[in-house]
């Protein structure tokens, strides 16, 4: 059932993965005639289904989802490019009446949908220069020269994300200032109320490790082997993505099927850590608990926060 009172212009559902959000935004988008955003920089890609988690069309009940399946995965990801697309989609359901619900947990994807950022330019010869030098040395060399010349940046990016810590190098040298320097403290564009779903670090450990299991069981591999004929290899950022690079290197005969299995949940648990400390970094989320014993009461502290945002 629709609230009797007028959304905020805007609902952001962030958090770490395997957190509960997708479920959620559906809810909320439900409750608040909107419609979901999608925030996670791998379910842009066609495809890559199982992998990301992405709710099918029976999971999302009806309720329209924006910004999934729109790039091959030979496409480099651009936040520029997100930026673009996904204001073009929040103005627009602004527009006809609809509540836009930003649902991801991609923190730079979800600051330049909602914050007035602007991303620097590339330098074609400084980009090739630092892609050389990652071919030839490695993510690991590269990640040590961005620890010392902004640790944030470094904290923030994995150190096997080799795409991202040569933008970061390639915005360091263009602009002469540490890459965070060019995000700016926080200034919202739209009015928007954003909730984290906050899970304790060993329910949220638990729940990524059943999380992969059913990735595996649902096909993970399979998914993995076709789009590699569709040059999943060739894609700089979709390769990288959490399962789908575990599973590209079993495939390449550099560990076993189970040993990319086990590193899958590693790599996601660390990632999720990443993800939570960003969000934590901005005071205008609300967290709220997604912890197993109150789950059923999660829905509606949500639509609850929503409601007390629209009248405050």
């Amino acid at each position: 059932m629709r609230s009797a009172a007028p959304a905020p212009r805007v609902i952001a559902v962030v958090g770490p993965t395997a957190a509960g959000k997708s479920d959620l935004g559906v809810h909320l988008a439900r409750q608040f005639g909107g419609e979901v955003v999608n925030a996670d920089s791998m379910q842009l890609y066609r495809g890559m289904d199982i992998g990301t988690a992405k709710l099918t069309l029976d999971e999302r009940g009806g309720v329209p989802h924006h910004l999934l399946d729109i790039w091959d995965v030979t496409e480099t990801a651009s936040v520029a490019e997100y930026q673009r697309l996904a204001r073009a989609e929040i103005d627009r359901l602004l527009a006809e009446g609809r509540t836009p619900v930003l649902v991801g947990g991609s923190g730079l994807y979800v600051r330049g949908a909602i914050d007035s950022l602007e991303f620097p330019g590339t330098d074609p010869e400084v980009r090739a220069r630092l892609e050389q030098e990652l071919t030839l040395r490695g993510p690991g060399a590269l990640h040590a020269r961005l620890a010392q010349s902004d640790p944030a940046a470094a904290r923030a990016i994995l150190p096997s994300n080799g795409r991202r810590i040569v933008r970061a190098l390639e915005v360091i040298e263009i602009t002469g200032r540490p890459f965070t320097a060019n995000l700016p403290g926080p200034d919202s564009v739209y009015d928007t109320v954003q909730i984290g779903v906050d899970v304790a670090r060993p329910e949220l450990d638990e729940r990524i490790a059943r999380r992969v299991d059913v990735m595996w069981e649902a096909g993970l591999v399979d998914e993995v082997k076709a789009l590699e004929a569709q040059g999943l290899r060739e894609g700089v950022t979709a390769s990288r993505a959490l399962g789908y690079q575990q599973v590209l290197a079993a495939l390449s005969g550099e560990c076993t099927e189970d040993e990319a299995r086990a590193e899958t949940v590693r790599a996601t648990k660390r990632f999720a850590r990443r993800q939570d400390s960003w969000f934590r970094r901005d005071p205008r989320v609300h967290w709220l608990s997604g912890a197993s014993a109150d789950r059923a009461e999660l829905p509606g502290l949500a639509q609850s926060l929503v409601e007390r945002a629209i009248t405050a």
